[in-house]
């Protein structure tokens, strides 16, 4: 099999590409993800799309190819927290797995699911491990109250193959986009999507609603799925890919900042994760704000038995 006659549409360059249906894009992306087509046709296929950007008709036919190829986490009858974290810590503590153990002490099932994609970020593996809590190296299904970390390969080794293509070519491709958007569960699940540029805050609601998704999506910090722990973001709510506002951005300037550890290894993030879990130091009010609004968005949610989460106040 061949892609060849796809990265002929898409591979004019910025003004003569012509986009791909969403059945094309899910025909090459499957292609891609079944290790089926050549690394010099893999490598043609990241650049085009770098230079030409997905639509999201592309997108929904990537993520149409990635669903029908992932091992999925299996139905338990509750809706799952998807964190998808693939940016991991730069200048900021990653924070996503704060945000996921606070869900899961309220009585959510969570599942953090990411690779790392930069060397030089620490990731929320690593924080995890730091916590206690290694990688998971299978799937299974999630009970109130669990909380895993699965990566990538455990889901798709052939989406891992993909993201690691940017290691090759230094630039990030469709695979980067999809997992911040992909559902990996059999059952419902509420998807926290997060952006680090306003482009692709317009691409991300595009996708949710033509797939009827049902999501969070905000600016996260450095582009993990965790509000930035300095400032509120806007929050919106996706509900069969109608889109709700749930919180607005914090304006004006800051009265005080958190108390946040001024290293961003995993030991340090680590210590202040179990401050915070622990009532030592307080919760950020962006990220308790958060929590509340996924909780009441899982409350929102049809599943097979009842969701047992509590509501919690922001602080």
């Amino acid at each position: 099999m061949s892609i060849s006659h796809y990265i002929k549409e898409i591979g004019r360059g910025k003004d003569g590409a012509r986009s791909l249906s969403r059945a094309q894009a899910s025909d090459l992306l499957g292609q891609v993800l079944d290790g089926s087509v050549t690394d010099l046709e893999i490598g043609g296929f990241c650049l085009a799309m770098r230079i030409k950007g997905e639509t999201p008709e592309e997108m929904a036919g990537f993520l149409d190819a990635t669903h029908a190829r992932l091992k999925c986490v299996p139905n338990s009858g509750l809706t799952t927290v998807v964190l998808p974290s693939y940016n991991g810590a730069r200048k900021l503590p990653v924070l996503t797995p704060l945000l996921a153990l606070l869900l899961a002490r309220e009585g959510a099932a969570v599942l953090v699911h990411g690779t790392a994609t930069e060397d030089k970020r620490v990731t929320s593996e690593a924080v995890f491990a730091a916590l206690g809590h290694p990688a998971a190296t299978r799937v299974e299904a999630l009970a109130a109250g669990d909380c895993a970390y699965l990566p990538t390969e455990v889901l798709s080794p052939g989406l891992k193959r993909l993201l690691d293509v940017r290691r090759a070519v230094g630039l990030r491709n469709p695979a980067h986009s999809l997992v911040k958007l992909m559902n990996p569960c059999n059952g419902p699940a509420l998807i926290v999507g997060s952006y680090t540029h306003p482009e692709y805050a317009v691409s991300m609601a595009q996708t949710f609603a033509l797939t009827g998704a049902h999501a969070l999506l905000l600016r996260g910090t450095e582009g993990e799925p965790v509000a930035d722990a300095r400032r509120t973001p806007q929050m919106d709510a996706f509900r069969d890919g109608e889109r709700h506002l749930l919180q607005a951005a914090q304006a004006g300037s800051l009265a005080s900042l958190p108390e946040l550890p001024r290293e961003v290894d995993a030991a340090s993030t680590a210590a202040y994760i179990r401050d915070v879990l622990h009532g030592r130091k307080p919760v950020p009010t962006p990220i308790a704000l958060q929590v509340a609004h996924i909780l009441q968005e899982l409350q929102r949610q049809p599943t097979t038995e009842t969701n047992r989460v509590l509501a919690v106040s922001p602080t």
